[in-house]
């Protein structure tokens, strides 16, 4: 049975300063669900600054939540035993931005596969290992002939995050973050891996968090997209309906971002408004509303909800304001039914 790992009523304020005077909210009020019986991909995406990276960090227990709580499998991650807490570290996998600072460059690149294997006790001797390590590179693309015995260096970047795709799937996870895996590779090898990861999903029932600032490839792989912005949630949906009718006014603004194929189509970015280090200073009102075209004076007065604007959509907008609200979660579940139902009659 496959554990759902949720991030409830968190929030993450970060404190400098003397006597921590200076105060940061990084997210707030997040509830979100990943895993399960049913296999899925969620995309959370944002600009640099919305919270992504703090939320990857609290997914994967590198940190404690300020207020709520991080759960896999119905316990708190913060009161787990060693052996549970070794069961969840085996279980939820990472795969990082940059292939190369992943690796030690002094070890060849079998050092890095064979490390999880024996810290989980999963192989029973060097010979069976091997052969682990050898079906994950050969499910990722890569020959084990030509790549065990290597450096870091004597790999190529798609290469490099090849075999980290394959370190996590050594240990047979049910769980993988993704933070921006194709950013720092070429963008002939993109599709390659994110179809790789889109497989993984589908073949082997890994559930992913794809964690990006990319729409395009966030349309691509993810059946839900959540919106960060200021360490908020904005909207979250279906893929298909937050990139085709966006509610939000910020993720408008971040499709109306995207460049056009079109040369005479000017690239219609907002360079005004507050920089990224500024966002989410505020812990009162909606995080966008000194960027947002359609503020009115009670946005900066409280914080929206999320508002459920359709049976698989939620915006955090006062604009959509009304009595029914709902969860990240909650809209999560009833866009996944709707995914399987869709298949169903496709099928």
């Amino acid at each position: 049975m496959r554990k759902v790992l949720e991030i409830r009523d968190v929030d993450m304020v970060f404190t400098s300063g003397f006597g921590g005077r200076v105060r940061k909210t990084a997210l707030r009020n997040m509830t979100l669900a990943v895993g399960g019986e049913r296999p899925s991909i969620t995309a959370i995406v944002g600009e640099s600054g919305s919270g992504k990276t703090t939320l990857t960090r609290l997914l994967l227990g590198f940190q404690k939540p300020t207020s709520g709580t991080i759960r896999y499998g119905g316990k708190d991650v913060a009161s787990m035993s060693r052996q549970e807490l070794a069961v969840f570290r085996r279980e939820v996998q990472a795969i990082f931005q940059d292939p190369f600072d992943a690796f030690n460059p002094f070890y060849r690149i079998d050092h890095p596969l064979l490390t999880p294997l024996r810290s989980f006790g999963l192989a029973s001797s060097r010979r069976e290992a091997y052969a682990i390590i050898e079906r994950s590179l050969e499910a990722v693309g890569l020959r084990p002939a030509e790549t065990l015995g290597k450096y870091p260096h004597e790999l190529s970047g798609g290469q490099r995050q090849r075999v980290m795709i394959a370190r996590a799937l050594s240990v047979s996870p049910s769980i993988i973050l993704a933070d921006e895996p194709v950013s720092m590779v070429d963008a002939s090898l993109r599709s390659t891996i994110l179809e790789l990861l889109h497989r993984l999903n589908r073949e082997s029932g890994i559930s992913l968090v794809y964690v990006t600032h990319d729409l395009t490839t966030a349309f691509q792989i993810a059946e839900t997209i959540v919106v960060l912005y200021g360490g908020s949630i904005m909207e979250v949906g279906t893929a298909e309906e937050v990139i085709r009718n966006p509610r939000h006014p910020y993720s408008q603004a971040l499709i109306a971002a995207v460049p056009s194929p079109d040369p005479d189509v000017p690239w219609n970015l907002d360079e005004e408004g507050d920089s990224a280090d500024s966002v989410g200073a505020s812990p009162i009102g909606c995080p966008f509303s000194t960027r947002c075209p359609h503020v009115m004076p009670v946005c900066r007065e409280r914080t929206p909800a999320l508002y459920r604007t359709d049976a698989t959509r939620a915006a955090a907008c006062f604009l959509h304001e009304r009595p029914e609200t709902a969860t990240a979660a909650a809209i999560q579940e009833a866009a996944s039914e709707s995914t399987t139902d869709t298949m169903a009659a496709v099928a």
